[in-house]
């Protein structure tokens, strides 16, 4: 076993024998602290389906950034990592089955894992030992021979040395020597990434850079509602599947993307069914990674589907990017299908169900012929605007005084709370802090909302505002005028 085999096993021992989610090892950039690097080589993970490429890649990165299950065709999309290993960074490209002769839906997987190879310096090729080479396998091995790129043969699934003659067997693709590779358990995986850095270009170091970057929009919805037909349709190419089968997309599929002469990171997210405590096997991991998506946006926008009724999943992915404080953009897709009738109806659900919500910008869209699709840059624009908005203490706790004087808080108990003061705590998003004498009824808190709307503007972005109630004897003086500038 190498040094780098044991260091990986002995990691994954500590934590109980299994990789978790957020723990940062070996490969593992983590959010927000490595910046992007240009130039850097990209290894395109491939073979046909069910042959532990996503475990292998979940390996590789330490972590479980993609989506595993002991069934066929769980990945769909080309999804791009970045990894790390002997303190060198490359682009790890996991794909979908590979299967030549396929057909509907698996065709357009294949498609998609044929088309890696476009932008690969280097490929794994994954074979199951288990069942040894296949025709598709031969398949895929005749292809890459005439691709001209670099090829390292991996033997997966050799848990332990009863294998390695199977391994061994493979010499008959033609590819050179197989590496003996465990990708569940680890083993041989050290060694395996010694022998991508030996035949990718000079791969740049790891360095640590400033964050910053384009701003990153997740694209959210429930299931068919057109998310990846839009990413697809402003990227100008077919970067993710697009199926009449809700619940084509798996992954999260980024993509940079140009919007109103501007750059963006867009982030194609899975269909959320149902809520995720309810959801199973790659149905649940695919919404994990779609929350985690969400928590690493700056924006969302989340798609609805116009020619549909809104329905009770629509208002819980709303209520979701509500919750997570992220800036809200609402795209009603599918415009092209609506008539006259239907917009009438669609303005009346839109006042019923989405009355909570109408600070939030609203695009019609239709994914399928680009209509106001760059519409969507100003309303995300003006999102992002309201999210980084801070108000001056002293402007603050003026017009507090005159919104207070006018309609005063409802009594509570006999008696009236008074409000001392107010302050805004963060901003990304807007959060208040008033401090009262009593309690402040929910309803006069959205009432103070409703007018912070009015004056201020916070278009596209959730408030929170929370009640402070202090002590009797607290004789704190309220805190000074904030010398920041209004964003």
């Amino acid at each position: 076993m190498s040094r780098q085999d044991a260091a990986m096993d002995g990691a994954e021992a500590a934590s109980g024998g299994d990789f978790r989610d957020g723990d940062l090892r070996d490969g593992d950039l983590g959010d927000g602290e490595l910046g992007p690097v240009t130039g850097q080589p990209v290894v395109a993970v491939v073979g046909r389906p069910n042959v532990g490429k996503s475990t292998l890649v979940n390996r590789i990165l330490g972590r479980r950034a993609a989506v595993v299950e002991d069934v066929p065709g769980v990945t769909r999309d080309r999804i791009a990592y970045d990894a790390v290993w002997n303190g060198r960074r490359f682009t790890l490209v996991d794909t979908g089955g590979w299967e030549p002769d396929a057909s509907g839906l698996a065709a357009q997987v294949s498609e998609q894992a044929a088309a890696a190879l476009d932008t690969a310096d280097a490929v794994l090729f994954i074979v199951d030992v288990m069942t040894g080479a296949t025709d598709a396998d031969e398949a895929v091995a005749r292809v890459l021979h005439r691709s001209g790129l670099p090829v390292i043969l991996v033997a997966n699934k050799v848990d332990d040395n009863r294998f390695e003659s199977d391994a061994a067997a493979l010499w008959g693709l033609g590819l050179g020597e197989p590496h003996p590779v465990s990708a569940l358990h680890g083993r041989g995986s050290g060694d395996l990434l010694d022998a991508v850095l030996a035949v990718l270009p000079e791969a740049p170091r790891e360095v640590f850079t400033e964050t910053g970057g384009p701003r990153r929009v997740a694209l959210i919805g429930r299931p068919n509602v057109g998310k990846s037909s839009l990413l697809n349709k402003i990227a100008g190419s077919r970067r993710s599947l697009v199926h009449d089968v809700a619940g084509t997309t798996r992954d999260p599929v980024d993509e940079l993307v140009t919007v109103g002469g501007e750059e963006w990171m867009f982030i194609d997210t899975a269909g959320l069914r149902r809520r995720i405590r309810e959801a199973s096997g790659a149905e649940y991991y695919s919404s994990l990674r779609t929350a985690s998506a969400l928590e690493a946006a700056e924006v969302a926008i989340v798609l609805l589907a116009a020619d549909e009724p809104l329905t009770e999943q629509d208002q819980r992915v709303i209520t979701m990017v509500i919750e997570a404080g992220r800036a809200l953009v609402l795209a009603f897709n599918k415009w092209d299908l609506v008539d006259e009738d239907r917009r009438y109806t669609l303005e009346r659900e839109i006042d019923r169900d989405l009355g909570r919500i109408a600070w939030a910008p609203r695009v019609n869209v239709s994914a399928r012929t680009g209509r106001a699709t760059d519409r969507l840059a100003p309303a995300l624009r003006t999102a992002l605007e309201s999210w980084g908005t801070r108000i001056p203490t002293g402007r603050l706790n003026a017009w507090l005084g005159e919104v207070v004087g006018a309609t005063p808080p409802p009594p509570r108990g006999g008696k009236v709370p008074k409000i001392l003061f107010a302050t805004q705590a963060g901003v990304r998003p807007p959060r208040f802090v008033v401090f009262t004498t009593g309690f402040l009824e929910p309803a006069y808190r959205r009432f103070l909302e409703r007018r912070l709307r009015e004056d201020f503007g916070f278009a596209g972005s959730p408030i929170a505002i929370s009640v402070r109630v202090r002590e009797r004897g607290d004789r704190r003086p309220p805190p000074p005028a904030d010398p920041r500038p209004a964003a």
